[in-house]
């Protein structure tokens, strides 16, 4: 069952500045690792799509690139126009696209089960991890020109943090299965 778009009420955008914030403060917690550190953004990202649906959700990982853009120093390597020509770009490109796609799958659903919320979470995921590498490959080589193989893409920057990110995705799945069906409760009563 599709739902309409909600209205870009005051509300809505609360709820956007809200998860952006997450997602800035999601980029400054690293959970150390024995082989890399891990951060909270995915996290956040999927819970942006999972919980405000596609628009919104997109508006949250988008408002989090434009304050990055613009100087302020909310990625995890500072801010500024010229980050774009950073090797990992790519995966904040991803963010976007990522929370739109959960935000689709779990809207597409008239009651979304917690096997949806899990779906809506690893499609982003993937998302963004073929977002981030795509565009690290593209820039090390025509950029940097530094090329790096597929190989190493995946023992590089998607082996090590698929099992951390993972659990997030799970985590992630059940913290939007109870916290989704509140605020369209909250929602449809203040119409």
């Amino acid at each position: 069952m599709q739902q309409t778009q909600p209205a870009l009420t005051v509300r809505n955008m609360a709820f956007c500045a809200l998860f952006t914030v997450l997602i800035i403060v999601g980029a400054w917690i690293r959970i150390p690792t024995p082989i890399v550190p891990i951060t909270l953004q995915t996290l956040f990202v999927c819970l942006a799509g999972s919980i405000l649906g596609s628009r919104l959700g997109a508006i949250s990982a988008g408002l989090y690139l434009v304050m990055g853009l613009i100087g302020i120093p909310v990625f995890t390597g500072g801010g500024g126009l010229f980050y774009v020509f950073q090797p990992t770009f790519g995966y904040i490109l991803g963010f976007i696209l990522g929370a739109w796609t959960a935000g689709r799958v779990i809207e597409r659903i008239a009651v979304p089960e917690l096997k949806h919320f899990l779906m809506a979470g690893f499609l982003c995921l993937l998302i963004i991890y073929l977002c981030g590498m795509g565009y690290y490959f593209v820039i090390s080589r025509i950029y940097l020109h530094n090329p790096v193989s597929v190989r190493t893409l995946m023992l590089s920057f998607f082996l090590p943090f698929l099992p951390g990110d993972g659990i997030f995705c799970i985590l992630g799945a059940v913290v939007a299965k109870r916290i989704r069906p509140l605020l369209m409760r909250i929602s449809a009563e203040n119409v």
